[in-house]
């Protein structure tokens, strides 16, 4: 099946050229002895004129490899828990995207959580977003689109060591990506002192921390789950490192800091 835009013209132009020129603005141009080989990203999915710069930011400062897993928290209710597409092509404003077969596959056989389900994501942004960041870094870029809901932390853990198992199994360089934006509709003050206490758990890569510390605080971090999955992930695959690229609001742009969503970028290596 080819899956169409769902919120192209919306959270991004949907004009091809516009939205190279988009790009442009916000991917910094850096050299390769800049850039550094990553196991996992966290990335914004919020419209490109609030958090575009800080996903811009993060994906230029690493090599990313061809294939990329792209897990997002879903944000419709539509589909399976955990939701997996399986086979064919995303059709974007710069052109089409294959879904990597082989590894998708190979995540299914790992894992009796993971579903094949495209209803999941038919109206999902989280994972539609980064899309286009991608397509500009990678020439021949394949995803691997994973859309996941709120699941148990253990739940979470047998997710990770699956996919984790997965790119071993696949034996070519594989970049997780967790879409997430950080606390929603607080102060400021508010959501950068939430957001301070989740972010140091990622930094510590410390993902029950994260999780446990998101739940108990109430910290209203959408991308929880593919977060924490990605995180265990990465630590399963030999993560050793993880540090905050940028860490910003919609303030900056809306000029009203009484009522923020925080964006936060990191690369854990």
């Amino acid at each position: 099946m080819i899956r169409s835009p769902a919120v192209a013209g919306q959270f991004y132009p949907a004009d091809s050229g516009q939205l190279t020129a988009n790009l442009a603005e916000l991917i910094p141009s850096l050299s390769n002895q800049d850039k550094r080989d990553a196991l996992a990203v966290v990335s914004p999915h919020a419209g490109y004129i609030y958090s575009g710069r800080v996903a811009g930011e993060t994906l230029a400062r690493v090599n990313i490899p061809d294939d990329v897993i792209i897990l997002g928290p879903n944000h419709s209710g539509y589909g399976e828990k955990v939701a997996l597409m399986t086979s064919g092509s995303w059709q974007m404003p710069m052109g089409q995207v294959a879904i990597n077969e082989e590894l998708a596959n190979g995540l299914m056989q790992s894992s009796q959580l993971i579903e094949s389900d495209e209803l999941a994501h038919r109206f999902e942004h989280s994972l539609e977003v980064q899309v286009p960041f991608l397509q500009i870094l990678v020439e021949n870029l394949k995803i691997v689109p994973l859309v996941v809901s709120h699941i148990s932390y253990d739940d979470c853990v047998t997710v990770g060591n699956s996919l984790a198992e997965a790119v071993k199994n696949f034996g070519k360089p594989v970049l997780v990506l967790a879409s997430s934006d950080m606390t929603h509709y607080e102060s400021r003050k508010e959501a950068s002192a939430k957001d301070k206490l989740a972010i140091d758990n990622i930094r510590r890569l410390d993902p029950k921390g994260l999780y446990n510390t998101v739940i108990g605080e109430r910290i209203s971090m959408c991308g929880i789950m593919p977060t924490t999955v990605a995180l265990i992930a990465a630590l399963k695959l030999g993560a050793k490192e993880a540090e905050l690229v940028r860490y910003t609001d919609s303030g900056d742009t809306s000029g009203d800091t009484s009522q923020v969503v925080g964006y936060a970028g990191l690369i854990i290596t």
